[in-house]
């Protein structure tokens, strides 16, 4: 057991990052396996379970083959709870409010604060201490807003389990070989709300919703991965087990919370709920797991420290020629922690939580759910969405277009097997057996309920690709029903029936049948091979290998339309420079028709047997210029999508099947849609509530939106500041007082950050939203370093008139030098704002959201006025004289005009993002 769990508690990390669960680690809230809860009698442990024989667990849970009745399950969910894993419940306020403050920005202006005070810099400290609270209380506000959003957000995605229920199926027994006809009785539920007892119906694409113990199994088989880190999936079967000592998962009739059915079907009754799973059991065993970082947050991280390096390189500087030049030691050592306060981009954590908040809020407008906030930048970076066709290209409406014989005549014959094949089959839901049982006439002319009767079920899986069933007319012979892909069928085909005849499937008799399916596939049409095999009454349970022998009978095509939406769609991808590339298990003359249909060139086609020929350099060159994969299974989907990352892609997929599990794990962004299979959401960053192209690129439009809003705040802090302490050691290295005292440079600083806090509500300027979108810290020091001494030309230029135009020559002068660039520098730092957020001439091609504007101009009116207000004296400032501000607008007025004309250089060779 041990052993186990602890191979366990490596991956329990990750499972919970897929089930969106985090735990508390306290030993009252989460519970053993086998304790009782709120007195009600335990239900049997695990290993217990896994030895009892069927009706005596049964009995111990009490419960039936037939399941729980409402009142009963509520009775016992009273006494258990609910079927949650103990989520972290919302944190105290002062929790929060801490963890809001726990930032290294914050924590270094803590630390500058507290030398501030030990140095008696009353003002010093209190303004530090100003922008600390400010930065904490609005990362507080906007991450309480935030988190009550993506809460409501979530809880419009569900993951549903099929339950019996006494009421819905009546008092009959549960029969093992009747699954279909119960599963079309059962009732889906939130998964919270089951309890030990229920019965659970389970087919491939589920997730196990609870511990359970398997009642009926047909070639069931359950990826257990999360739990113990195999990455083959495991068969489970219904026997009791007698031996595998303590540890739960060595008994292969138990099935575990958070692991999935990668196929076969199942009858199972819940034996442990919530904390009480194994899945629980782990997680109150783990202790600090290091939470995975992202390529959003390693970005943040990267642009963080370009910033904090900066400053550790600078102030010092600053300290020294202050110190040297001033012989002041105490004044230079404040005024050097003041730049260093400038120099933290203190908001970042803050502007960060609101954007992305604001993004997912939006989003949802777009139906788009937002799983995990970082997943929005990684939603602008996409440059390739990999897509499957079903649903996606086309309008999933599948219907049933024609059933023919083998050489594509129409055939009654075909359309019944067809229908016996899918009204009996409980494996993979799918649309295809949707359209055949669509034809409610032949359930009536057929009378499969009193004519047939089944015998087993061999499911389907995406290996052989195809699935059979066993059926029984009159119980005089048992007849074998198979169908899936054409070439799969046909390769356990030895004979074909024409008419009344059955002739022997011979080399040119199978190159006629290509052709004739050749010819259905370029009509668009999906084409779907019907087999049969007689088999005498001898056994009730049959296998994979018994699908040989078989004789082809024909096909059923089905025609599945391209959406009108998806031409358009395709081309506005296009324009924001995404490469669609389709990835379809279907067939490659249908996937090109329909990417024909809807005006996506196909400039190469590759197949899954090709896939499997090349090595990882043919593959990474022929994902480059092939847009559309076919006949692919899972493991092909996923080594694309990895060998699209490797060649430097942001990949996005999309796909709603078990099949496309792994390769939604795989990419940088995971997307499915509401209507998919658990697995497939779980997997998934982002859930679309409307499977649409066209929905996906009004998301990637927003994630770019909203990561172009961050960048702004990054670009206009990192080339304020350097320009500002540019300006200061110029200042420094000449003047013999102070360019701005400690004090009035940490109010200038904390009034500049105000005026930046409602950036995440601003436009974006539309050529912005045409490309995908990366952090780029090598892009943000070159902006900075080329941007920074604009400012300082004119921070020279304001000394100068100050110094010879008004008199500030000396130290009995300086108050009114430090009023002057504390005010020209305040208003060329908040203007910085307005000229940096586009790369259009600001105010007439491209104005700011007016929150932006109301805040920007209130910062500005405070600083014009605060020299002037009965609190000039206490930030040790003066009044201005009139011919101030005449020189002021002008110097302004050319900071823009140069600002604009080095906007040009900079985007014509280094590009604007």
């Amino acid at each position: 057991m041990q052993q186990a769990l602890t191979l366990s508690e490596r991956l329990i990390a990750v499972l919970g990052a897929r089930l969106g669960l985090r735990f508390f680690r306290r030993r009252d809230m989460l519970e053993t396996l086998d304790a009782p809860a709120h007195g009600h009698e335990a239900p049997p442990g695990l290993v217990d379970a896994a030895r009892d024989a069927g009706p005596d667990l049964l009995a111990r849970l009490r419960t039936t083959r037939d399941g729980l009745s409402d009142d009963e399950a509520a009775v016992v969910r009273a006494h258990v709870g609910a079927n949650e894993v103990e989520h972290e419940k919302p944190l105290p306020g002062w929790r929060h409010l801490f963890n809001c403050y726990r930032n290294p920005f914050n924590l270094l202006l803590s630390a500058l604060a507290a030398v501030s005070y030990a140095t008696d810099d009353t003002e010093g400290t209190v303004i530090i201490a100003s922008m600390v609270i400010i930065s904490t209380v609005l990362r507080f506000v906007q991450e309480a807003r935030s988190n009550k959003a993506a809460e409501k957000l979530k809880a419009m995605v569900s993951t549903t389990a099929t339950v019996l229920r006494r009421e819905v199926l009546g008092d009959g027994p549960l029969e093992v070989d009747s699954l279909r006809r119960v599963g079309r009785m059962g009732r889906e539920i939130p998964l919270a709300e089951l309890v030990p007892g229920d019965v659970v119906l389970l087919a491939a694409g589920d997730m196990i919703p609870a511990d359970v113990r398997i009642l009926a199994a047909k070639d069931l088989f359950v990826s257990q991965s999360a739990l113990t880190g195999e990455a083959l999936p495991v068969e489970k079967f219904a026997h009791p087990c007698e031996s595998g000592g303590s540890n739960p998962l060595a008994y292969e009739n138990l099935a575990f919370m958070g692991t999935n059915v990668v196929s076969g079907s199942a009858t199972a009754v819940v034996v442990a709920t919530g904390a009480r799973t194994f899945f629980g059991s782990l997680a109150q065993r783990v202790t600090a797991q290091q939470p995975t970082v992202t390529s959003f947050q390693q970005g943040v991280n990267r642009v963080s420290w370009v910033l904090i390096r900066f400053m550790l390189v600078m102030t010092p500087i600053v300290l020294l020629i202050n110190g040297f030049t001033k012989h002041d030691w105490l004044e230079a050592s404040l005024f050097a922690l003041s730049v260093a306060v400038g120099l933290t981009p203190e908001m970042l954590p803050m502007i960060v939580t609101a954007t992305l908040a604001k993004g997912a809020v939006v989003l949802s407008g777009k139906k788009v759910i937002v799983k995990r906030l970082d997943a929005i930048q990684n939603f602008g970076a996409m440059d390739v969405l990999c897509t499957d066709k079903t649903g996606t290209l086309t309008q999933d409406r599948i219907c049933l277009e024609r059933h023919t014989d083998v050489w594509g005549n129409a055939c009654e014959d075909v359309l019944a097997y067809a229908y016996l094949n899918s009204f009996y089959q409980t494996g993979l839901k799918n649309l295809l057996d949707v359209a055949v049982l669509d034809h409610a006439e032949l359930h009536q002319h057929l009378d499969v309920v009193n004519r047939y009767r089944k015998i087993d079920e061999i499911p389907f899986d995406f290996q052989r690709r195809r699935m059979s069933v066993v059926v029984s007319e009159n119980g005089d012979h048992h007849e074998l029903i198979c169908k899936g892909a054409v070439e799969e069928v046909m390769a356990v085909c030895d004979r074909v029936q024409h008419g009344a005849d059955v002739e022997p499937l011979t080399p040119d008799v199978l190159t006629r049948l290509r052709r004739v399916t050749a010819d259905l596939n370029a009509e668009g049409l999906r084409v779907v091979a019907v087999a049969t095999r007689h088999l005498p009454p001898a056994r009730e349970r049959y296998g994979i290998a018994d699908e040989r022998e078989l004789v082809l009978v024909g096909y059923i095509a089905f025609l599945d339309p391209p959406k009108e939406s998806t031409a358009p769609a395709l081309k506005a991808l296009a324009a924001a420079g995404v490469d669609v590339k389709v990835l379809t298990g279907d067939n490659d003359l249908v996937t090109a028709k329909v990417c024909r249909e809807v005006g996506l060139a196909v400039s190469g086609c590759v197949l899954g047997d090709d896939i499997e020929a090349m090595s990882d350099a043919e593959l990474a060159r022929a994902v480059e210029h092939a847009n559309v994969f076919a006949k692919l299974t899972p493991s092909h989907k996923e080594r694309l999508v990895r060998m699209l990352r490797a060649n430097g892609h942001v990949v996005g997929f999309m796909g709603d099947g078990i099949n496309d599990a792994p390769a939604l794990r795989a990419a940088d962004i995971g997307i499915s849609v509401d209507t998919a299979v658990d697995i497939a959401k779980e997997a998934a960053d982002l859930i679309l509530l409307e499977k649409s192209l066209m929905v996906l690129e009004q998301g990637v439009i927003e994630g770019r939106r909203t990561f172009a809003n961050m960048l702004k705040y990054i670009k206009m802090t990192a080339s304020s500041n350097f320009g500002n302490v540019f300006s200061v050691l110029i200042a420094s290295a000449f003047l013999p007082f102070l360019p701005m005292l400690p004090l009035q440079l940490l109010t200038q600083n904390l009034l500049y950050d105000l005026s930046q806090t409602t950036i995440p509500f601003d436009h974006v300027d539309e050529e912005q939203l045409t490309r995908p979108q990366r952090w780029n810290p090598a892009d943000l020091s070159r902006f900075m370093v080329f941007f920074g001494p604009i400012s300082s030309i004119f921070d020279v230029l304001t000394f100068a008139a100050m110094w010879h135009w008004f008199g500030a020559n000396g130290a009995a002068h300086q108050t009114l030098f430090q009023s002057g660039w504390f005010v020209e520098g305040l208003l060329s730092q908040t203007l910085i704002v307005h000229l940096i957020r586009t790369r259009r001439i600001p105010f007439v091609q491209s104005r700011a959201a007016w929150p932006l504007l109301l805040m920007t101009g209130a910062v500005m009116l405070i600083g014009i006025m605060l020299p002037m207000s009965p609190f000039a004296g206490t930030f040790k400032m003066q009044a201005l004289p009139l011919a101030y501000f005449p020189m002021l607008a002008a110097i302004l007025l050319a900071y823009a005009v140069l600002t604009q004309m080095m906007k040009g250089m900079f985007a014509r060779r280094f590009g604007w993002q």
